[in-house]
């Protein structure tokens, strides 16, 4: 009888930060991505799989969503979307740099962008693009993980506060919900500052193109309105995964991980998203000195509102976690991209704003309930799956 030598387990691939230039699909110059590569990890797992792990207590952060792949009608929609709001986008964007810009050159900095991956980053390179296009400056723009219950990657903060000051830094996202990130962002600021006195001046604030939620300061407008960004994935936000936080593959001194999908590349518009806003810079200069004193005159202090209304809905619907209560366009569309939704609550006088939620939640047999006096354009409401 011939004895088999016992073999370890074959040992899984080295892990490295993300290269520049080679992970993502955004030009290297507009963000370096602070984040582990794990695209050779499989890591997704079905919707419905992965919805009964995290109502059973798995964290979101350990597992990631099969990428939706969109069909011909639904790109339609996005681009139409696109069109209808490039716009309003641009002007966002604008007011949104000029505020970040003034709060910088307060503390005579430039800002130092750090967006949080993924939704965050196309903000943060159109932010880029705009300071480059109206103040022929180049600032640095990094995106970085932070995950709810977990709080930020404090080894990519760290790297970015080894580099600028930390009065410059301004950390960056799409739009608020109910503002659970921002209070994870402020807890995790809360923590650092405390274990780094030097880095007092760092600003918990985050800017937005949207704040619905009432959670920032910083913000281009407090309307809940369709930033097309938000109907798609990776192939919008350069090719590039939902942040991973799992102790058997980021260790310490790891950056928080991520996927390049390279294989998606055909279907990327992730610079095309940038390059339609941007090109509509130029039309949105012309009044813009005065939106921006009409916008730092007015009452901008946050007001919280969204949470209390999410708190309203959660109770009016028999649902006992909030985190089930998705509120506003672009937390409604990830529900319907990657959970197991319940329904869609909805203002009809919305309507145009969500054309992309009506395909999606008929693609799911959804039901889309219209409420006339919601406070947001609409609401999603993951179905519970467990008693």
């Amino acid at each position: 009888m011939t004895l088999l030598e016992a073999r370890p387990p074959a040992a899984r691939p080295a892990l490295r930060p993300a290269e520049p230039g080679r992970f993502g699909s955004y030009p290297a110059e507009d963000v370096t991505w602070l984040l582990t590569d794990l695209s050779a990890v499989a890591l997704e797992r079905g919707t419905q799989d992965r919805e009964e792990a995290i109502q059973g207590g798995t964290h979101y952060s350990e597992m990631l969503p099969v990428e939706y792949q969109p069909d011909a009608a639904y790109l339609d929609l996005y681009a139409a979307a696109l069109e209808q709001t490039a716009d309003r986008l641009a002007g966002a964007v604008a007011l949104v740099g000029e505020l970040v810009r003034a709060e910088a050159a307060g503390a005579g900095h430039e800002p130092v962008l750090v967006s949080l991956a993924r939704a965050g980053t196309p903000v943060g390179v159109l932010l880029r693009r705009w300071f480059r296009a109206a103040h022929g400056v180049d600032v640095p723009h990094y995106a970085i993980s932070i995950i709810r219950g977990r709080g930020i990657d404090e080894v990519a903060l760290a790297h970015v506060l080894d580099r600028h000051p930390a009065a410059a830094v301004r950390f960056v996202d799409g739009w608020t919900g109910k503002g659970a990130i921002q209070r994870e962002l402020t807890a995790a600021v809360a923590r650092w500052r405390a274990a780094h006195p030097g880095h007092a001046a760092l600003d918990d604030r985050l800017a937005v193109l949207a704040d619905p939620g009432g959670c920032t300061d910083l913000f281009g407008t407090r309307d809940d309105f369709l930033i097309p960004s938000a109907c798609l994935n990776s192939t919008v936000s350069g090719l590039v995964s939902r942040t991973v936080l799992r102790a058997d593959l980021i260790g310490p001194g790891m950056f928080h991980g991520a996927k390049h999908y390279a294989e998606l590349a055909a279907g990327d518009v992730s610079n095309a998203f940038v390059d339609a806003v941007a090109a509509r810079f130029p039309a949105v200069t012309g009044d813009l000195a005065a939106r921006v004193a009409a916008h730092s005159a007015a009452d901008r202090r946050p007001t919280w509102e969204g949470w209390a209304a999410v708190e309203r809905i959660a109770a009016d619907h028999g649902i006992a976690d909030v985190n089930l209560v998705k509120p506003g366009v672009g937390e409604t569309t990830r529900v319907l991209l990657r959970r197991v939704p319940w329904q869609v609550l909805a203002r009809p006088d919305r309507a145009a704003d969500l054309r992309h939620v009506v395909a999606l939640a008929a693609a799911r047999g959804v039901p889309v309930v219209e409420v006339p006096d919601l406070p947001y354009s609409c609401v999603g409401l993951i179905r519970p799956v467990r008693p």
